[in-house]
């Protein structure tokens, strides 16, 4: 366990509005050499080129011309080019190896589950996560905030594949990467350490990033518009993002053109999970500057839980991310931006320790579905989710 007072922030410098000067540059590459996240990590080579093209691209911008009043709109769904801060924090992700863990393989099935962290930029340039709100139909945690993902359907599966599968699912973000809609491409960036889920499941955490290349004469993509057209009618009521950055802070991160709802962004407590510490994360996300992407068609539970966030669009301005998916936010924001978060956490990633010694006492055995007809087994897959 620990907590991050005096960490330095030489490191978090934020890229509001002046560009990077070449000192600025040097020390964040500088930085991302030093950095100690993951022993195994090895830096890709054109990270400096990169980093040193993006900031030629930032100066050859004209700078005696007005702002553009437009952008003083904050609409947090408006994807733009990479700042250096989040290119080198998408370098630092790319570099990650997660730590071998064999019992993995020896899972069956249906303790084998997966999720799809999505990020992309902002209009500033800032890294931004997709999270959704569960449908009232699931059984198992329905209502509350989570990645796209769930439960292997093979164990031939690969946990990405697995992610993709359940995103396409849930969001409609398409499998194959062929089909996803120009000018979107999506980036694998790597796995993190497994997670135990409250089903038993071992979950493993994938980090993405989506691309929205720049058409000539095209205005920018919008992912609500563009990339979300497609909500699953019995998983997902609503779709919204977080600031990616954030996710390490006691409080809001307040920025230009950003108005900033009543109430905190953080609190949390410690609890007991399998015999170790977990600490319990609880973040209000702010969803007022943002549009907040629900079904067109709806049906059951998942058509209340939505109607239900539309009469409280008014009042209610933050949704809650907690649990399992605030623990895993930490952990890619930790190791994607090379800092301590403010608050108290774990010091590990993930709960690979309390699986391994599950599955060695024999307590994850394959899970039997009740043979009780095929809307039943389906509505036990989905218990499966996040």
């Amino acid at each position: 366990m620990s907590t991050a007072d005096g960490i330095s922030t030489a490191t978090t410098k934020r890229d509001n509005s002046p560009p990077l000067t070449e000192l600025e540059t040097a020390e964040i590459l500088q930085s991302i050499r030093n950095s100690t996240t993951q022993p195994s990590t090895a830096l890709p080579a054109d990270l400096a080129l990169s980093l040193d093209l993006h900031q030629h691209q930032r100066q050859r911008q004209p700078t005696s011309e007005p702002p553009d009043l437009a952008s003083y709109y904050w609409d947090a769904s408006t994807m733009a080019p990479l700042n250096a801060v989040s290119a080198a924090a998408l370098a630092r992700l790319r570099a990650y190896k997660p730590p071998p863990f064999p019992t993995w393989d020896h899972l069956p099935v249906s303790r084998r589950a997966a999720v799809l962290i999505l990020l992309f930029a902002d209009r500033k340039g800032d890294l931004r996560v997709v999270i959704t709100m569960r449908a009232a139909s699931l059984r198992n945690f329905s209502g509350h905030a989570a990645f796209p993902g769930g439960k292997a359907d093979s164990l031939a599966e690969s946990p990405y594949q697995i992610a993709r599968r359940e995103a396409w699912e849930e969001i409609g973000l398409p499998m194959d990467d062929a089909k996803i809609l120009k000018p979107f491409r999506i980036e694998p960036l790597c796995c993190l350490p497994c997670s135990l889920a409250k089903t038993e499941m071992a979950v493993r955490p994938c980090v993405a990033f989506l691309h929205a290349d720049d058409v000539p004469g095209k205005p920018k993509a919008l992912v609500d518009e563009s990339m979300m057209p497609r909500l699953d009618a019995k998983e997902v009521a609503a779709v919204f993002s977080g600031p990616f950055h954030n996710f390490l802070k006691a409080k809001d991160e307040p920025r230009e053109g950003e108005t900033i709802p009543p109430g905190d962004w953080y609190d949390g407590y410690w609890n007991h999970w399998h015999s170790e510490p977990w600490r319990v994360h609880n973040f209000h996300v702010p969803v007022n500057n943002q549009k907040v992407t629900k079904p067109k068609i709806r049906e059951g539970g998942q058509a209340a839980l939505a109607d239900e966030l539309e009469e409280e669009e008014d009042t209610v301005q933050r949704f809650l991310v907690w649990g399992l998916t605030g623990r895993m936010l930490v952990d890619a924001a930790r190791i994607a931006y090379d800092e301590e978060p403010e608050f108290e956490h774990n010091d590990h990633y993930g709960d690979e320790k309390i699986l391994k010694r599950l599955e060695e006492a024999g307590r994850l055995p394959d899970k039997k579905r009740k043979e009780v007809g095929q809307e039943a087994i389906k509505d036990e897959v989905k218990d499966a989710k996040i």
